[in-house]
């Protein structure tokens, strides 16, 4: 079968939805499928008219007879006539517009294309089932052309820890708003007695974003506890899983969850917030959940997962037996490609 997945650039991005989209594509070749990666020029996912023109000339340079497949980032771009007549398939992990931090104008222009597309692929794959749930009432999806492939995740050595005193906790997501990094640093803040450091690993896409989070943190008094990692390679974030003593996300919404289900595949104790499908993700024995912007819950929440060193062993415990029953992805492209092949 020939594939072509096109995508905004960069595709190498660390982010948990290119990462996904790498293992497919990956795993599809290996399945013998030709699959080409075709990166879409542009601002996403507010399109502007590099992003129209892109996507419009990425779609006509591909011969017939390709199974078009299309990131869900680079969808508003693109013209739903154009999608339906290629039989195009969506790739959701979730609506642009539920991106935490579109407002007004910008998210109602999202929906709306969303809207207009999204009824008008030949089929919609999400990465999870409350994603999948809310696509026919809000975005008008014809719920026999939906279906679900759940991120996998590798066999992993469990994480010693850091061994010292002070609990080592990372965070892994790049600085946008929706990964509620600002959340959590403020709810850090409101633990000055205890003895923690936080390491964020993450590219920074929105820089205004990014640079406003190392002025919270110098504004809050945490900046010497914090360090910023930026994008970092695998190596370099296996290191850091290792190091790690809790894993901690306080996000807006997740479509699944990549990172926290990479925490669990460690036994890495799990602290999040319940934006989307990552409070389903994690039993509650292996961690804690918090409502989302929440501070003060969530400052409690981690305050008895670094205090407590019992709770935490139980906790990473139950984290590394459910890291154990979570998907692999070696099944993963072969339920995609089975998806794909139903779009006709």
């Amino acid at each position: 079968m020939k594939v072509a997945l096109l995508v905004p650039g960069p595709f190498d991005a660390i982010s948990g939805g290119y990462g996904y989209d790498r293992r497919i594509v990956a795993g599809l070749r290996a399945l013998g499928h030709d699959v080409r990666v075709v990166e879409l020029p542009g601002r996403h996912p507010f399109p502007d008219r590099g992003a129209a023109d892109g996507a419009r000339a990425a779609l006509a340079s591909l011969p017939s007879g390709t199974c078009v497949v299309v990131d869900g980032l680079g969808l508003p771009a693109f013209d739903p006539d154009a999608l339906e007549r290629r039989g195009a398939v969506g790739l959701i992990h979730h609506p642009t517009a539920l991106e935490h931090g579109n407002a007004g104008e910008v998210r109602d222009a999202l929906r709306a294309a969303e809207r207009a597309v999204f009824p008008r692929l030949a089929r919609v794959i999400t990465t999870s089932h409350l994603t999948a749930r809310r696509l026919p009432e809000e975005f008008g999806v014809d719920p026999a052309r939906l279906g679900v492939v759940e991120p996998g995740t590798d066999p992993a050595a469990r994480s010693p820890g850091s061994g010292g005193e002070s609990c080592a906790i990372l965070s892994v997501g790049a600085l946008i708003p929706r990964k509620g990094h600002d959340v959590l640093l403020r709810s850090l803040a409101t633990l000055p007695d205890l003895d923690w450091t936080l390491t964020i690993a993450g590219g920074e896409r929105e820089p205004a974003h990014a640079n406003g989070l190392r002025a919270l943190a110098e504004e809050l008094g945490i900046a010497q506890r914090v360090t910023f990692a930026g994008e970092v390679g695998d190596a370099e974030l296996e290191a850091l899983w290792a190091r790690s003593d809790v894993f901690a996300l306080a996000t807006h919404w997740e479509g699944y969850g990549m990172a926290a289900a990479e925490a669990l595949a460690r036994g890495l104790p799990v602290a999040v917030t319940a934006g989307g499908a990552v409070a389903d993700l994690v039993p509650l024995e292996a961690g804690v959940v918090s409502p989302p912007g929440d501070t003060v819950s969530f400052g409690k929440a981690l305050r008895r997962v670094i205090f407590d060193t019992d709770l935490r062993a139980e906790m990473a415990a139950a984290a590394w037996e459910a890291g154990q029953r979570l998907p692999r992805w070696e099944d993963r492209a072969a339920a995609f490609a089975a998806e794909i092949e139903r779009a006709g």
